[in-house]
């Protein structure tokens, strides 16, 4: 009975993974297409000086996170190129460390993908594919769950209020697993800087 529940969860998440795939690189297609048929708008043609780090910007994440017994830290840098006034992309990069005493340690390490549209000045959509290496070490003396160390995908969809380079918003994961995930619910509130 094990052995066909096994065998059922990995046919299950192979079409899972092939369906994210698929709709990861649908998503990605579309807002490239849309973003580099944009290029043109504000760039001179026959110019020969690059603007190119004139237009990246960076920021990120910092995150505390501590109580009796507990502590978490984050750092999550990114950097995106504005290919004009209204789409970017760019890369982030995440690192967590969290303690849980007489519970768990974990590590968490990943990188993302990250599409912006701005369809008017003060409204923000964003897509944002991330990846997370996720390294759980369990208390053996407290807990008798097993170590885990897997890799876990997140498709974030959201849309937020933009002031300046700050944006306040709410994000969706398409992908959610509650037993898997490292964040508490599908729904998360997000605060995004770029300088």
């Amino acid at each position: 009975m094990k052995l066909k529940l096994l065998k059922l969860k990995n046919m299950i998440n192979y079409l899972i993974n092939k369906r994210h795939k698929s709709i990861i690189l649908s998503l990605f297609c579309f807002l490239c297409l849309h973003g580099f048929s944009q290029v043109g708008d504000d760039v001179a043609y026959g110019s020969t000086t690059s603007n190119f780090w004139n237009n990246v910007r960076f920021g990120g994440g910092i995150g505390l996170g501590f109580g009796d017994g507990f502590f978490s830290g984050t750092l999550a840098p990114s950097a995106v190129y504005e290919f004009n006034q209204q789409f970017a992309l760019g890369l982030g990069l995440n690192a967590t460390y969290s303690k849980r005493k007489n519970f768990h340690k974990s590590t968490i390490f990943g990188g993302s993908l990250i599409s912006l549209f701005n369809p008017i000045p003060s409204i923000q959509l964003s897509a944002e594919f991330e990846e997370l290496n996720v390294n759980r070490d369990f208390d053996e003396q407290f807990v008798s769950n097993a170590d885990t160390n897997y890799w876990y995908p997140a498709l974030f969809l959201g849309a937020g209020y933009r002031t300046g380079r700050v944006t306040f918003g709410i994000r969706y994961d398409v992908l959610y697993d509650e037993e898997d995930s490292i964040y508490p619910d599908a729904w998360l509130p997000f605060v995004r800087v770029f300088f």
